[in-house]
């Protein structure tokens, strides 16, 4: 009915374009959904690629219930097939003809045809009665024609079971009846045992004798009347005795025919108990125990029953064939075969996976696969793998989140169903986490816990209040104003001063950080991102003053900056320009040594003599390696060589600074403690080897050393005319410049 309604008020769409369907345009209805579509649309639909069945093989499929069609449409026809392009009648239901439908009902035991006129959809149930019996036949009912449901009456069954001996107890039911419940007693073949099993089933089996065996001894009464049968319980009559008369032809070995001993004059036997004669050999009989290679027998006389345990000895081995047991007595040769002997070797093959050895005790397997558990972290880092321990990478985490996996700030997600360890998406955002200070945040949202440093730039005072516009980086972890840049200098070993020209005019170290810093804050000034960052790059070059290296800022800075800025002159510089006016006056040149100054040998500081006495070993290999080095570098052809120690404490790493200035070579450590090492370099024309090494000016010292008893004077020389003591000699400042260094 609704399809009538909507077909003839054309408020009916098709499902391939959506289009209403007119009254006169031809159309194609579905024998499964009723559904109507435009013929053209259908057409369509079943030639493209989309409507094929997944097989490929059954057609293509309809849109609205996916039933799987082979012929594709091609005529307009009315709704019951009779009649090719249906003219539209104003008292007639579209697209059909009029007359009557006659198509066959749904209902499979329905005979009778549709008997409305042309209709779409499925055709109404049948109008008519018919007589129906119940399930058991016993009764019948007048019911409408095509009715599904089953008729049941309340007598009971009745029809006989599968036994073919009972009857059916049950109500009128459906189907089958239920085999038969009973139980019946059986007997076994040899009458000792019985059991009970369902009526009229297969082991309901009786052949006169038994129903079936208990694979026990049958035991009954044989022929003769004095033996039992000693057979398994069988259903055929007992055999013959064995014993009688007529059956035994031999002796008890086999060996003999009796008929041979009777012409010996052995007593002829007339029944099954009389004993049956020897013939006096020995038996040979086969025993239960020996092995492949050698069978052992028996070596008794001929005799009855069964034969004596063997006597001989054997070789028994384990079950891996690793270890024997010789000269094993086999009087219980029977016993001992039964028994599995086991060696105490264990396997040192490695299992299937390749990780952990069998370690089986006596093993006998093949494949040695290993039962453990794999137990790996997988790529997720948060599981660990459950399979059996293998070969290979474990397979990929097989858990997952069906949350969404967001950014801190929730602006980016990822939708589930998201991989277990899958890192959260990328934000472009900026930064929503709480921060330690109040400064603009210009880094994005992130996934770690602690956020990057601040790189927002502040304006302080110097510590002694010289100087206003020098700018620190801000660090997050409470390190404002200008504690980091007092903890640079104090690497430095310059003090607590913080770095300006007034408070800290000590080094050439200190103009550089500051001048650097001028040149960081005037390059951060910029109103851009870009140059802040570029200036926050630039500033981690400060790492390179700490290694003693220095950064070139003539370019950086103005003359009168860099006049400001010049060091006062000292009593050793005073000495340094006075000595070289006088040389330039004398006509001296600079490589000339008048005075045998720089050949009179190096000289090492008392610091460096006491460190030496405590590990004189050391110094000594050190002395070898840098001669070594020196002397490669002068005689090749390469300008530098390179050696690079192992790492060592801060003691040692001094040492080997000191003597690398001795010997003009180039140090510098690398890497951080524990792992901080030092690298030498020795370069070709200003790398030299002393004369007197460190290891034979202590030496000499050593020899030249007064008795402790009596008290040192220093010897002056005769001929100068001077007597008495010598004035001390001044000892000169030791200045640890490897605190920068190191």
């Amino acid at each position: 009915g609704s399809l009538i309604e909507q077909l003839t008020t054309e408020k009916y769409e098709c499902m391939v374009c959506c289009e209403v369907v007119r009254i006169v345009a031809p159309v194609w209805s579905c024998q499964n959904c009723y559904h109507v579509f435009h013929l053209n649309c259908i057409k369509k639909w079943a030639r493209s690629p989309a409507s094929q069945a997944e097989d490929g093989s059954s057609g293509w499929r309809c849109p609205a219930c996916q039933n799987a069609s082979v012929p594709v449409p091609k005529t307009y026809t009315c709704f019951c097939g009779k009649v090719h392009n249906p003219e539209w009648n104003r008292n007639e239901i579209p697209h059909s003809c009029g007359e009557l439908c006659g198509k066959k009902r749904q209902c499979l035991d329905c005979p009778h045809l549709c008997n409305i006129l042309c209709h779409p959809g499925p055709c109404p149930s049948c109008p008519a009665f018919v007589t129906k019996t119940c399930e058991c036949g016993q009764t019948s009912h007048a019911v409408r024609c095509g009715q599904s449901t089953k008729i049941h009456c309340s007598n009971v069954c009745g029809n006989t079971l599968n036994c073919g001996k009972h009857s059916c107890t049950q109500v009128c039911h459906a189907g089958k009846c239920s085999p038969c419940q009973l139980t019946v007693q059986q007997v076994c073949y040899c009458g000792s045992n019985f059991k009970e099993v369902l009526c009229g089933s297969k082991e309901e089996f009786f052949d006169g004798s038994g129903s079936f065996s208990c694979q026990k001894i049958c035991g009954k009464k044989l022929n003769c009347g004095r033996h039992n049968c000693k057979q398994v319980c069988h259903p055929e009559p007992c055999q013959l005795c064995p014993r009688l008369p007529q059956v035994v032809y031999r002796c008890p070995c086999g060996q003999t025919p009796l008929s041979k001993l009777l012409e010996l004059g052995c007593v002829e036997r007339k029944i099954c108990t009389d004993p049956i004669p020897s013939c006096g050999k020995t038996c040979g009989k086969p025993l239960s125990c020996g092995s492949y290679e050698f069978i052992h027998t028996c070596e008794s006389l001929c005799h009855e029953g069964d034969c004596r345990p063997c006597s001989h000895t054997t070789n028994i081995y384990c079950r891996c064939g690793f270890k024997k047991k010789v000269s094993v007595a086999l009087l219980f040769c029977l016993f001992i075969a039964a028994i599995t002997f086991m060696c105490d070797k264990r396997c040192n093959k490695k299992r299937s996976c390749g990780r952990h050895k069998c370690n089986e005790v006596c093993c006998v397997d093949t494949e040695h696969k290993c039962s453990l558990v794999c137990g790996r972290k997988l790529n997720c880092g948060l599981h660990r793998c459950e399979e059996p321990c293998h070969r290979g990478s474990c397979q990929t985490c097989w858990q997952t989140s069906f949350d969404e996996l967001t950014c801190y700030c929730g602006e980016s997600v990822i939708y589930p169903p998201v991989p277990c360890g899958t890192q959260p998406p990328e934000c472009k955002k900026a930064c929503t986490r709480p921060h330690d200070c109040d400064h603009p945040v210009y880094h994005s949202c992130h996934s770690e816990e602690k956020c990057p440093p601040c790189t927002y730039l502040t304006q302080k005072w110097c510590m002694g209040k010289h100087e206003v516009k020098l700018y620190s980086v801000h660090h997050t972890e409470k390190l404002c104003t200008d504690d980091f840049v007092k903890s640079r200098f104090r690497l430095l070993n310059v003090g607590n001063c913080s770095p300006c020209v007034v408070c800290c005019p000590i080094s050439h170290l200190v103009l550089n950080h500051i001048s650097f810093w001028k040149f960081v804050l005037s390059q951060m000034k910029s109103t851009t991102l870009f140059f802040r960052i570029a200036a926050i790059s630039i500033a981690t070059k400060l790492t390179d003053l700490q290694l003693g290296d220095s950064v070139e800022i003539s370019r950086l800075i103005t003359k009168k900056e860099m006049k400001q800025a010049r060091l006062q002159c000292d009593e050793e510089c005073l000495a340094l320009q006075r000595n070289r006016r006088l040389a330039e006056a004398l006509e001296i040149d600079d490589n000339s040594d008048p005075f045998n100054i720089r050949s009179s040998g190096p000289k090492y500081s008392d610091l460096l003599k006491e460190d030496a006495r405590k590990d004189i070993k050391f110094v000594s290999d050190i002395e070898k390696e840098m001669r070594m080095l020196v002397e490669a570098v002068n005689k090749g052809k390469h300008t530098k060589k390179s050696h690079c120690y192992p790492p060592m404490n801060r003691d040692h790493r001094r040492i080997i600074h000191e003597l690398a200035q001795v010997y003009g070579i180039e140090s510098v450590s690398y890497d951080n403690e524990p792992k901080r090492n030092v690298v030498i370099t020795a370069v070709k024309g200003k790398s030299i080897c002393p004369s007197n090494t460190l290891t034979s000016v202590l030496d000499k010292e050593m020899q030249s050393r007064p008795a402790p008893h009596l008290p040192h004077y220093k010897q002056t020389d005769k001929s100068s005319g001077n007597s008495g003591l010598s004035k001390p000699l001044k000892e000169e400042p030791v200045i640890d410049y490897f605190d920068v260094q190191d």
